[in-house]
């Protein structure tokens, strides 16, 4: 009987004792990767570009394949541009755009960068051979940056018309608008 109840203490002091399993960190890379594209943005509300490039550059190496990333390369193309250095942006601003194709902000930000490193003709020109539509915005953006408004209302016009469907045509619709204003 003292064997049973030996036997059935310890039984039951495994059951009530309250182990768990130690827990486990995980490393979040993608997590972190959000981390410092905030930390680079509020270093470029303080004006601290050198910084913000850093971390821009840390959250691209974080995530570098994932829809977000997107983001963080054109973070890392607008600093870039405000320190003067199109150059630089342009690689930030392909790669956003090779990421994720359907931000109108990212052609904007191309079609200046394009534009100030002398580009735009010859984009233009390669924009009529593409056969991707999403050219067509590019092309329209490059026109307006060079001053003529009513083709480039054309050609995003044209653009919406073919992929009425598209995320992008929303915000090419709107824009079409503001030009539309700032003739009349």
């Amino acid at each position: 009987m003292k064997k049973y109840l030996i036997i059935s203490l310890f039984l039951t002091s495994f059951l009530f004792s309250g182990y768990k399993h130690p827990e486990e960190y995980v490393i979040e890379s993608e997590q972190n990767a959000y981390l410092h594209n905030n930390m680079g943005l509020m270093y470029i509300e303080e004006r601290a570009y050198y910084p913000a490039i850093q971390e821009f550059k840390i959250a691209i190496s974080l995530a570098p394949d994932v829809q977000a990333s997107a983001v963080f390369y054109n973070n890392l193309g607008e600093c870039y541009m405000k320190l003067g250095q199109p150059s630089l942006a342009q690689d930030c601003f392909e790669r956003a755009l090779r990421q994720f194709s359907l931000n109108f902000k990212y052609y904007k930000n191309l079609a200046e960068c394009y534009y100030l490193l002398g580009y735009a003709d010859e984009q233009i020109k390669k924009s009529y051979e593409d056969s991707n539509p999403l050219g067509m915005i590019l092309r329209g953006l490059l026109l307006e940056q060079k001053g003529d408004i009513t083709e480039a209302i054309t050609t995003l016009d044209e653009f919406v018309a073919k992929e009425p469907d598209l995320i992008i045509t929303s915000a090419v619709r709107q824009y079409i608008q503001r030009l539309v204003s700032s003739i009349y």
